[in-house]
């Protein structure tokens, strides 16, 4: 086993339950992001058990891990320019919006608002960077739960009129708790949102340079586009990489 492989199976790994990108399915870890982490392991020699098992935790508890324990990796974080500066991304591994939806059939009451419409209450996932953007965007009243399926249910139930939420995992989600997508519609694009692996910045740097050099290569090769194309048919690819430092 080479060195790097050594660090890469030291590192502990977490992800959410967020299809399709990332999701728990009959006691196995699934998902868009699960294929490309297993396919970086793959190529650094890692193996799937022991430390280098990926964890789906709530997000919470993941991100907690990330900024307070060493050799700690989470995925997929959405990048912002407050979490540049508390750990290590690598990526993009997908690029999705940040977008704030409603019942169908709401959204003409919701466009009479005008500015109004930034007083009405505001489902979230709890702890995520899509709560973190829309106080940035002027929402001011944030209700915040657990899991994207409880926000959902919440929005349903007409406990809110605005759940805000990355494009990529609403349908899925709805779907996930019996309901149909077109029971919601879009209201708004909020911001374009990327998606990282996240590396504590207690993780060696032998470890995330191995991740560097094996991501780049799935990403040269064509592993990532067909994995990519897999699981988001109407998506294009990410195919730079970058690696973003603390200061």
């Amino acid at each position: 086993m080479s060195a790097a492989a050594a660090c890469a199976q030291d590192l502990q790994i977490f992800t959410e339950d967020w299809p399709p990108i990332t999701f728990g399915n009959n006691n196995k870890v699934d998902g868009m992001a699960v294929e490309v982490v297993r396919a970086i392991q793959a190529r650094i020699s890692s193996t799937a058990g022991g430390s280098s098992a990926i964890q789906v935790v709530p997000w919470a508890r993941g991100y907690k891990a990330l900024l307070e324990e060493p050799n700690t990796m989470l995925f997929t974080v959405g990048r912002s320019e407050e979490r540049e500066k508390l750990m290590v991304l690598l990526g993009p591994i997908a690029i999705s919006s940040t977008s704030l939806y409603t019942r169908r059939g709401n959204f003409a009451y919701l466009e009479s608002l005008g500015d109004e419409i930034l007083k009405l209450k505001v489902g979230a996932y709890r702890s995520s960077i899509f709560a973190d953007t829309a106080r940035k965007k002027g929402y001011t009243d944030i209700e915040q739960a657990p899991t994207p399926q409880i926000v959902a249910n919440m929005l349903l139930a007409k406990r809110f009129d605005l759940w805000v939420e990355g494009s990529f995992v609403v349908s899925s989600v709805l779907k996930e708790i019996g309901h149909s997508p077109d029971e919601v519609e879009k209201v708004k694009v909020l911001d374009s949102l990327e998606l990282y692996l996240a590396f504590s910045t207690q993780t060696r740097d032998s470890t995330i340079k191995a991740w560097e050099e094996a991501f780049r290569a799935i990403k040269r090769d064509g592993t990532f586009t067909k994995i990519y194309n897999k699981w988001l048919p109407n998506e294009i690819a990410p195919l730079t990489l970058i690696r973003l430092t603390p200061p």
